[in-house]
């Protein structure tokens, strides 16, 4: 008998677009002579599973399960593909783990702690060969003062963006002091990122990012991508809009460089305690060649032209093998 999968799209957060635009993509790659799949809208105003006649029928939330006019669907495996708040930050994880349902992400701790950049950063600060920009967290309690207060710590320019947001949404790239208190309002009021921003010091260098995954034993890494554009930094135009950025897989990088990137990659995810597939961004430093962490995405695009799908390609694999291997991991 075929595993049922609820494969989770939406969500409460601006990234809810991108959100479908994955689950659209890995539903079509997930082998249909393994899996029965259903796609479950998750919007503020509902849980639903829609048919091809355009019939909604709404999760029952109590057990997580579906009535159709065939019977009642109960799901195997729920295969999280929300980018934000709530399949992001540990909040339907936490749901699942008490219904007792496997899911595809990390667990409801990992989740919320890596959704806070600045406490992933505090939880990694260590790591051997591994740099960190110089940052100040905001709170609301800071909004009075902030931008003076940032700028008594850190030297311009700066990046200002919400510290539980994702996409680059509310994130802006600062050059001058007059352009700083703007900035800080716009990663506050950010909607549905928790109303704190994380301010970072500029590091000059090549930019890259690498999905990271344990589907058996072993933690192992798949080829990084060089992210190359043309604007200020990789903002949501950059990463959405076609033609604004250049993407490299496998990236141009030397034995020594991806060694070096491996070993301190797999050891942030042993540290975070991942678990299945999670992608990790980190710059080069042009003076120093130094690997400096800028974040951790732990429900990475899945998008036709996303990293993750380049990365598996650049392996030699398809994108359904993989997420054949991603779900039966999952489900042990």
């Amino acid at each position: 008998m075929k595993r049922k999968i609820a494969l989770l799209c939406g969500g409460y957060s601006g990234e809810a677009e991108v959100s479908v635009n994955s689950a659209s993509f890995v539903e079509k790659n997930i082998d249909r002579n393994r899996f029965d799949v259903y796609l479950i809208h998750v919007f503020p105003e509902g849980w639903y599973y829609e048919d091809e006649q355009g019939e909604r029928y709404y999760i029952d939330k109590n057990d997580f399960s579906l009535v159709l006019p065939g019977g009642k669907v109960r799901f195997d495996l729920a295969f999280i593909m929300i980018h934000g708040a709530p399949g992001e930050n540990g909040q339907l994880q936490g749901y699942f783990e008490m219904l007792n349902i496997p899911f595809t992400s990390c667990d409801s701790l990992t989740s919320g702690l890596t959704m806070n950049k600045a406490y992933t950063k505090a939880v990694l600060y260590d790591i051997e060969d591994m740099y960190m920009a110089q940052s100040v967290q905001l709170f609301e309690w800071d909004i009075e003062g902030a931008a003076e207060k940032v700028l008594e710590k850190m030297r311009l320019p700066v990046f200002v963006k919400p510290n539980a947001g994702g996409s680059s949404i509310g994130m802006s790239k600062v050059s001058s002091a007059a352009a700083l208190k703007d900035a800080i309002d716009l990663a506050f009021n950010t909607a549905n990122t928790g109303r704190q921003v994380l301010v970072e010091e500029f590091v000059t260098g090549r930019e890259f990012s690498v999905g990271v995954y344990r589907f058996q034993n072993d933690v192992e890494v798949l080829p990084a991508t060089e992210v190359i554009t043309g604007r200020d930094f990789f903002d949501y135009e950059a990463k959405y809009i076609p033609g604004l950025t250049q993407e490299i897989t496998p990236a141009r990088i030397n034995e020594v460089q991806v060694a070096r990137m491996e070993t301190i990659v797999k050891e942030i995810y042993k540290r975070l305690n991942c678990k299945g597939l999670v992608r990790i961004d980190f710059f080069l430093e042009d003076d120093t060649d130094r690997f400096y962490f800028i974040e951790i995405n732990t429900i990475p695009g899945q998008t036709q032209t996303s990293f993750i799908p380049q990365q598996i390609r650049a392996i030699g694999k398809t994108e359904s093998e993989f997420y054949g291997e991603w779900i039966e991991a999952s489900l042990i």
